[in-house]
């Protein structure tokens, strides 16, 4: 009787958007896998997305419910593909049945950067003069720096970095809002002139980290993609999502968050700004990091009963949701 042959392991696909950015991301995760299982297959797929594809409307205007995550999906549900990466600020906190966030990286800085034109390199943003045109696509940074400097003028801004960068240096802006971990990532920090401090604007639920989702029952996956996750990473940004999806905010609300880890120490600040930045409403709240996802849905629950949940209605009607 002749000896049973093993079957090779399964090649394992992971899907990606076709962003520059995107890619690099997901480049990085593959080259770590492939360092820790260096007798797996590991194979990208690209695919575009709807908020790839649509460049001229306003994010909040063509809502915000997968519109970076959805064709990625649909692949792994289809079993076309087993895993996809993210930057985590882009996927919903509420998942397609059958799918769940099986693993979040190590976090980059997740603050804000101020990216200016050379004729205002001697100015940070709190110098910036009246009137000057502030390029962002986030209602989020929108609204808090409109809530800081009323003074000046902020435009929508769409494309990828490399296409917003090419507008700022061409004049269209005097300066962008872009995230500090986008340009790192890319290899561009050196476009970083001034990094926005957290008392100024609060970050996005998630930025800075990359989320990895896979299918729920797909265990091989699953511990595979385990071995790149940060703890500490995941409490924050565990705790963020819990914030946001309590509040039913997507990622194109203005929410944002801060959260610090010491020692078993989680301290997660929270706020909902109105888009004109007239009204907002802010809080902390500090606890064990192992209870990370009760404390986001406590600290929600403590900005709706202090007018949250009015300023996020007005929004949500504004915005056509």
């Amino acid at each position: 009787m002749s000896p049973a042959v093993s079957s090779p392991p399964r090649i394992i696909r992971i899907a990606s958007r076709k962003s520059q950015l995107a890619l690099v991301q997901t480049y990085w995760v593959q080259e770590q896998l492939q360092k820790h299982f260096p007798d797996r297959s590991f194979e990208v797929h690209a695919m575009s997305t709807q908020g790839d594809k649509i460049l001229d409307v306003a994010l909040a205007k063509i809502g915000d419910k997968g519109l970076f995550t959805k064709e990625l999906e649909l692949g792994m549900i289809n079993k076309e593909t087993d895993f996809a990466v993210h930057s985590l600020k882009d996927l919903p906190t509420r998942l397609p049945e059958g799918l769940i966030l099986g693993c979040v990286t190590e976090r980059e800085n997740p603050a804000d950067a101020l990216v200016v034109h050379e004729k205002f390199k001697d100015k940070q943003l709190e110098t910036l003069p009246e009137g000057a045109v502030v390029g962002t696509s986030s209602l989020r940074r929108l609204a808090q720096l409109r809530h800081r400097f009323p003074y000046l003028t902020f435009k929508d801004i769409r494309g990828n970095l490399n296409t917003r960068l090419a507008k700022l240096d061409a004049g269209e802006f005097d300066a962008i809002i872009l995230a500090v971990a986008g340009l790192q990532r890319l290899g561009m920090s050196d476009r970083i002139h001034q990094v926005i401090p957290s008392e100024i604007s609060l970050h996005a639920v998630g930025q800075g980290a990359l989320g990895i989702e896979c299918r729920a029952d797909d265990t091989e996956v699953l511990s595979l993609i385990k071995v790149l996750e940060h703890t500490p990473t995941a409490q924050r940004c565990y705790a963020e999502r819990a914030f946001l999806r309590e509040l039913e905010g997507g990622c194109q609300v203005p929410i944002g968050v801060n959260t610090v880890i010491e020692g078993e120490q989680l301290t997660l600040t929270g706020v909902v700004a109105s888009l004109d930045g007239q009204r907002l409403v802010k809080d902390t709240i500090t606890g064990n990091a192992n209870d990370a996802e009760q404390m986001g849905t406590q600290l929600a629950q403590k900005l709706r009963q202090q007018g949250a949940a009015e300023i996020l209605a007005e929004i949500f009607a504004e915005v056509g949701r």
